[in-house]
């Protein structure tokens, strides 16, 4: 009786530990908003661009927003990267994020008083390990 009592405890706790085991791993990646060409952000100059031109060439812009006398113009792009580990007790995850933003201000003509432009995502990278760097 005892041996078939150490069998069950046994065969349970192998059950337990493959079951708690079980899991998976995910690596997603997703982008939202267009990509910024640099030629194309470069054929906007100060002063002489106009609203118009602006959106001809990079259409609409993802947001506009008064401020101080100027209207800006956003546009952005956001690249992500997740991965993670699904066990059923431990779950461990990681998101990353990179963005490409693009500010155009124009003064109360229409004219472009300002562009400024910073590209990141092409420094994203997959980073597996959820803590720290």
């Amino acid at each position: 009786m005892r041996e078939t009592q150490g069998i069950r405890w046994t065969l349970a706790c192998l059950t337990l530990l493959c079951v708690s085991l079980a899991g998976g791993c995910s690596f997603n990646r997703g982008t939202i908003g267009d990509a910024l060409n640099q030629e194309t952000v470069s054929a906007i100059k100060k002063g002489v661009s106009t609203r118009t031109e602006v959106v001809s060439a990079l259409g609409a812009p993802d947001r506009v927003v008064e401020a101080n006398g100027h209207e800006i113009l956003q546009y952005y792009r956001y690249d992500i990267k997740a991965k993670g580990l699904f066990l059923l007790v431990l779950n461990l995850s990681r998101i990353n994020v990179m963005t490409d933003d693009l500010y155009v201000f124009l003064n109360k003509n229409g004219v472009v008083d300002e562009v400024v432009f910073g590209k990141r995502t092409d420094r994203l990278e997959f980073q597996f390990w959820p803590f720290g760097d």
